[in-house]
């Protein structure tokens, strides 16, 4: 009960952990963003990726040493769901982090430049489908919980 107690409260805290640093980002990529703000929106994504991974590690291992079987996610259609979403939204964070790598770099270059007004709107454009599926994540761990 302990354990499973442990790994459900810091799945739930990545998880809000997560949604909080996608809204961030995209509150910071707007129109007229500085170098400055395209650093500090690196190591915001680089928290999203740690805690991207962490829900993983957490999130099986809650599977496995949880108060459920492992049979009551593994056969359970929303959870793989749930699953497919949290890859979709890793898939869609890839352009938005090398874009964020780049804007860093260029950042510390010796003069620094703003980021591109288009790379700008398209990284935001790819954060703004990110959060709509992100969201999916949720609402698929609810559903599973209640079949």
């Amino acid at each position: 009960m302990t354990t499973d107690l442990i790994l459900a409260i810091a799945h739930h805290i990545l998880v809000f952990a997560i949604a909080g640093l996608l809204f961030a980002e995209l509150v910071l990529v707007r129109p007229g963003m500085t170098a400055a703000t395209a650093t500090r929106i690196a190591r915001l994504d680089s928290g999203f990726g740690l805690a991207a991974g962490l829900v993983l590690v957490v999130g099986f291992l809650r599977v496995f040493f949880g108060a459920k079987p492992e049979s009551y996610y593994l056969e359970n259609g929303w959870f793989w769901a749930k699953i497919a979403a949290f890859v979709v939204v890793g898939l869609l964070s890839a352009r938005p982090t090398v874009r964020f790598v780049q804007w860093r770099r260029a950042a510390a270059a010796a003069i620094p430049a703003d980021p591109p007004s288009h790379e700008v709107a398209t990284v935001r454009r790819f954060i703004h489908v990110e959060a709509a599926v992100f969201f999916l994540v949720p609402t698929f761990a609810a559903v599973m919980a209640r079949v």
